[in-house]
C-alpha cells in the first residue's frame, strides 16, 4: 500500500538535463539486458511473473517475459496480457485536465474552490488556497486517504464500492502531511471531479473520449464495480492474510515471505481517477508515445506538464521529480525518462516510461516488490532498455 500511495510551494523548473535524449541504444544488448533484468525479479525477488514491451526508433517493437502469469496453471507470463495499472491512471486524468486548460475551460492556477465550492473545507484544509496545478503536482498539502485505507484488514474493503467524495471526506479528517510535496491519490480524485464539473461528464467518459478512442487503446478500460479483468490477463498476488486460529475468519496481515493469495479479483473504485484503469503494456506504451508525440496536448501544454518539483524520495525514489501527473527520473547513462508507476494492493505493479527521442518501455509484474532492492531492480529494467550498450551501464546479473 505504501507503493500505491507511491505530490504549497514555489514551482521549480525541470532540471536542464530533463529533456536530454538518452544515448543511442544497442538493440541486441537491450534485448539481453531486459531479459536478464526481468529474470532477476523472478529468481532473486520471488515475483511470479514479469514482462516488458519496448518500442521506439531503431529497434522497433519487441517484448520479453519471465515467470508465469498464473501460478495455478503455470501459464507463461505474456507481455500482451491485461493488468491493473494503478497510478499510471493519474497521467491519463492529468492529461484530460491539461486538455481542458488548453481549451480555456480550466485554469491551472485557479483555486479548486472555483470548480468544487465548499468541498475542501475543515481541519485546516481550504480549497480557496489550493490550485488545480497543485492537485496534479501533489503540492496541495492534502493527505492520502490510501494511507488510512491500507491500515484496515483487506477483507473489509476489497470488494466494496467507494465514491470519490466519500474518500475525499475521509482524507480531510487525517493529519496534515506537513511537506511541500506529498503524493496523494486524494489529489487525483479531486482532479477527476474538476473534469466532471467542467464537462458535465465523469472523468471515465472524458478519458475514454479524449484519449482511449483517439489513440486506439482497445485493451484499456475502466472496470467500474467489476472485480474481474476482462479478456486475457495475468493474475496478481499478495501476501496471504493470516486467519485467526480456529475462527476461519480473516485477521491481521501476514509478514513478508508469507504464502501468496490471488488478488486478481478486486473492486478498484477506491482508486478511481487516480488508480482504477486496466490496460496492457502495449497500450501504456502507445499512450506515453502519443502524449510526448504531440497527439494529445499542444507542445506548450506538454511543457506545463513537464515543469517539475523535487519528489520525496521516501514516496518515490532518489532523483525523481514530479510534474503534472508525470514522473521524471534520471537514467544511469544520462538524460531522463518520463512516465509513471502504478501499484494495486492485489499485487499488480506497472510502469510506463518514455524518452524525449520516442523510445518507450512498459513493465508488468504480478506481485509488488517487497524490498527496496527489489523495487530498485524493477526500475533498473528501464535502464536496461534505454542504456544497454552505453559504456556507463552495467546490467545486473541474475541471482
Amino acid at each position: 500500500m505504501a507503493a500505491l500511495a507511491a505530490a504549497s510551494a514555489v514551482l521549480v523548473l525541470a532540471a536542464p538535463a530533463a529533456n536530454a535524449a538518452a544515448p543511442a541504444v544497442d538493440c541486441g544488448a537491450a534485448r539481453g539486458a531486459v531479459a536478464r533484468s526481468l529474470g532477476t525479479l523472478v529468481t532473486r525477488h520471488g515475483i511470479p511473473g514479469a514482462a516488458a514491451e519496448v518500442a521506439g526508433p531503431g529497434c522497433g517493437r519487441w517484448t520479453a517475459a519471465r515467470g508465469v502469469a498464473d501460478l495455478a496453471t503455470g501459464r507463461p507470463m505474456n507481455a500482451g496480457d491485461r493488468l491493473r495499472i494503478g497510478s499510471i491512471t493519474k497521467t491519463f486524468t492529468a492529461t484530460v485536465v491539461v486538455q481542458l486548460a488548453a481549451e480555456g475551460r480550466v485554469g491551472l492556477d485557479a483555486p479548486v474552490e472555483r470548480y468544487l465550492p465548499g468541498l475542501i473545507r475543515g481541519n485546516g484544509y481550504d480549497g480557496r488556497t489550493i490550485t488545480v496545478r497543485q492537485l496534479l503536482q501533489h503540492t496541495s498539502g492534502l493527505p492520502d486517504y490510501v494511507d488510512s485505507l491500507g491500515r484496515r484488514p483487506v477483507h473489509e474493503w476489497r470488494f466494496r464500492h467507494f465514491e470519490p467524495r466519500e474518500l475525499i471526506a475521509a482524507a480531510l479528517k487525517m493529519p496534515h502531511p506537513g511537506k511541500k510535496w506529498h503524493y496523494a491519490t486524494t489529489n487525483a480524485l479531486l482532479a477527476g471531479l474538476v473534469v466532471e464539473k467542467v464537462t458535465g461528464h465523469g472523468v471515465e467518459a472524458e478519458v475514454t473520449r479524449r484519449i482511449l478512442e483517439p489513440l486506439g487503446l482497445r485493451d484499456t478500460y475502466w472496470p467500474g464495480d467489476g472485480t474481474r479483468i476482462r479478456g486475457p490477463h495475468s493474475h496478481s498476488y499478495f501476501p496471504a492474510p493470516e486467519r485467526r486460529q480456529g475462527s476461519g475468519q480473516p485477521g491481521r496481515e501476514r509478514p513478508d515471505g508469507a504464502p501468496l493469495a490471488d488478488g486478481t479479483a478486486w473492486n478498484v473504485t477506491f482508486g478511481g481517477a487516480g488508480g482504477a484503469l486496466i490496460s496492457t503494456p502495449a497500450d501504456v506504451n502507445r499512450f506515453y508515445r502519443g502524449l510526448f508525440g504531440g497527439e494529445l496536448v499542444p507542445a506548450r501544454w506538454l511543457a506545463e506538464m513537464q515543469r517539475t518539483v523535487p519528489a520525496d524520495p521516501r514516496r518515490l525514489w532518489p532523483g525523481a521529480r514530479y510534474g503534472l501527473g508525470l514522473i521524471a527520473s534520471p537514467l544511469t547513462c544520462g538524460g531522463m525518462w518520463w512516465g509513471h508507476g502504478g501499484t494495486v494492493p492485489g499485487g499488480h505493479r506497472a510502469l510506463g516510461a518514455v524518452t524525449p527521442d520516442g523510445r518507450s518501455i512498459s513493465l508488468a509484474l504480478t506481485k509488488v516488490p517487497d524490498t527496496d532492492r527489489a523495487e530498485a531492480d524493477f526500475r533498473a529494467v528501464v535502464d536496461s532498455a534505454f542504456c544497454a550498450g552505453d559504456r556507463t551501464h552495467q546490467p545486473k546479473e541474475t541471482a
